[in-house]
């Protein structure tokens, strides 16, 4: 029989519509039957009992708000009857739990490509890195000479990441601007790059150059424009043609999985979320954690609302301590704006059947699975442990995406219900939490977890999505590489002069 209707958790007093329900159907609960008083939209909610004005909404187990008047049971509840719970800063106390995945070893393998330096890329990628948007222009011409010239033969792609910061920056906004391309010329997707400065920006390629550390100078060179005596493009050419040389060498080899680090994420996010798309994710990611593996889980501002449950799963207090300010310092940082730290979902996500921040969290939170949290990252941060990590970052897409690349990770993995065609700079891989937007765009659309509410196993889809995995690791592209989408976007919160 066609499941219309989801309770998720036996404490919940709201059901999530499965398929639009119309006016007159029966919501059985237990041994109560309801009579449905409105037409219900799927991904949206419909109330199991009469609500008296201020009562909680639960859903997932958990507060995702209270109504704002009385309810009675049998309606569509959404952003217009219930009001977040959440407000300022918290105090919180660690209440650690125990944590058993259970999970065996499978000693499973992709082929990745083994860099100098010990790490493990899944792309071997020619990368041209601007320091300034003044040079924009520049490194798309030099990207579009060496495909042109190469064919791009024997390397994965060759890409410009052209950007609008790098001068005319002060404090933070400087400071994340180097982190981030700093990452990204660390990055072991990339089996050369070419950093392309102008020489007069806030950014000093020279000072970037020391601030980037060690690095492989055979595959990590440098070019300043105002420095070049004529052709500028020219002079990037010769540089590139040496670095490129070098890079369509490489060759993969099989890599155990404890070596890959996927980026947990998700946008445009609708009622079917927190059912079938991110559970998924967790269940991957605590699967890839139990082989050695990494996931990082970020849009700290999407962990508001259910922030306490990956809090008691730190595994010593200084990660929970660390977790604290890592949730603290980003609702100051709403504050400081004058902005609600429970401010509502996007338009879509309301559309979506997602009412409350609450709402939007505790569907968000599940992409992490039941893992403990080993490692805890500020924004620009590199990885430095296995396991699950925090890192900080906010719910815009394309910055937070950017800064799951940043820190390390082969690939975004990335839920949505409502579909989006972009990409970072790493394969950014688009699973969809509905059938629907699956078929509707083929080509945004990577996986279709839809499939777990219309009858499959989640454990069978996990099989297949670890299966796809491996061969995206492998080399097979996701759409955003197949259609050319690769973009990166830096945090911004400061001045500019």
């Amino acid at each position: 029989m066609e499941t219309k209707y989801l309770k998720i958790n036996s404490a919940d007093n709201v059901v999530v519509a499965i398929s639009n329900l119309k006016i007159g159907e029966i919501i059985q609960d237990g041994d109560t039957s309801i009579v449905l008083k409105d037409d219900v939209p799927a991904g949206h909610k419909v109330t199991l009992k009469d609500f008296a004005e201020g009562e909680d909404v639960i859903k997932y187990g958990y507060p995702i708000g209270h109504v704002r008047h009385s309810v009675e049971a049998g309606k569509w509840i959404n952003e217009n009857q219930i009001q977040t719970n959440l407000s300022g800063l918290l105090e919180y106390t660690y209440n650690p739990v125990k944590v058993e995945l259970d999970i065996p070893q499978k000693n499973l393998t992709f082929k990745g490509y083994r860099r100098k330096n010990g790490e493990v890329g899944i792309r071997n990628e020619v990368w041209i890195i601007p320091t300034v948007g003044c040079v924009n222009g520049i490194v798309n011409q030099l990207a579009a000479n060496l495909r042109q010239e190469t064919g791009g033969e024997g390397v994965d792609a060759i890409v410009a990441f052209p950007h609008n910061y790098g001068c005319s920056q002060l404090g933070d906004d400087h400071e994340n601007t180097k982190k981030i391309l700093r990452d990204m010329v660390k990055h072991p997707n990339a089996g050369a790059v070419l950093v392309v400065g102008l020489g007069c920006e806030n950014n000093q390629p020279d000072v970037f150059r020391e601030f980037i550390g060690e690095y492989d100078e055979e595959r990590v060179k440098f070019m300043i424009s105002q420095k070049v005596e004529g052709d500028e493009v020219e002079a990037g050419m010769k540089i590139l043609r040496e670095i490129y040389a070098k890079a369509k060498e490489d060759k993969r080899e099989d890599v155990p999985l404890s070596e890959l680090r996927v980026g947990l994420k998700c946008g445009g996010s609708d009622g079917f979320s927190g059912i079938t798309a991110n559970p998924l994710l967790g269940m991957f990611s605590d699967f890839l954690v139990a082989q050695g593996g990494t996931s990082v889980l970020t849009e700290v501002p999407e962990m508001f609302g259910a922030e306490t449950i990956l809090m008691d799963r730190c595994r010593t207090k200084e990660l929970f301590d660390q977790t604290v300010s890592l949730i603290n310092d980003f609702k100051e940082y709403f504050l400081s704006h004058g902005e609600p730290v429970g401010e509502n979902p996007s338009p879509g996500n309301k559309a979506g059947g997602i009412s409350t921040l609450e709402d939007k969290a505790l569907g968000c939170t599940q992409k992490c699975g039941k893992a403990y949290v080993d490692g805890v990252m500020a924004y620009g941060d590199r990885l430095q442990v296995k396991g699950l990590n925090l890192l900080s970052a906010p719910g815009n897409d394309l910055v937070a995406s950017t800064a799951l690349a940043s820190c390390g990770c082969h690939i975004v993995l990335f839920t949505t219900g409502r579909g989006t065609p972009f990409g970072t700079f790493v394969p950014t891989m688009k699973i969809s939490t509905n059938s629907n937007l699956a078929k509707n765009k083929p080509m945004w659309i990577d996986f279709n977890a839809g499939v777990i509410v219309e009858n499959e196993p989640m454990e069978k889809t996990c099989e297949r999505f670890i299966d796809y995995i491996i061969r995206v690791a492998s080399g097979e592209q996701v759409n955003n590489e197949k259609k050319d989408y690769r973009e990166i976007s830096i945090f911004k919160n400061g001045v500019t002069l």
